[in-house]
């Protein structure tokens, strides 16, 4: 009976040609492989709760599916990790697009008053 089970996995997993890399983001099974080793683009892949809209890598001309902007948090990540794409100023443009809300609540701080 176990037998059984493991065929039907087998045969169904055979018929999913197509890998999720993100909402809306899907890629032939194996292009995922191939594209971790493209520079700035190891984690295509590992973000697929998020939209497609939502990612800026290629931008930078690294593979759709890396570096994502959706939080306050990496799109803090994004712009220290863009030195490992192929043109971190296209990261770096993309992020500032579309982290307007999070660049504009950044305080500035002007040192201690003297009094």
């Amino acid at each position: 009976m176990a037998t059984e089970r493991k065929k039907r996995v087998a045969k169904n997993a055979k018929k999913t040609t197509r890998v999720k890399i993100g909402k809306g983001l899907s890629l032939k099974r194996g292009q995922e492989e191939k594209l971790s080793k493209k520079p700035g683009s190891s984690n295509v892949g590992r973000y697929k709760k998020v939209e497609k809209g939502d990612f800026c890598g290629p931008s930078g001309g690294a593979a759709a599916g890396t570096y994502p902007v959706n939080s306050k948090k990496r799109c803090r990540a994004a712009l220290s990790y863009a030195h490992n794409a192929p043109n971190p100023d296209g990261i770096r443009a993309c992020v500032k697009r579309k982290c307007k809300d999070a660049r504009a609540e950044k305080k500035s701080y002007k040192g201690r008053r003297k009094k």
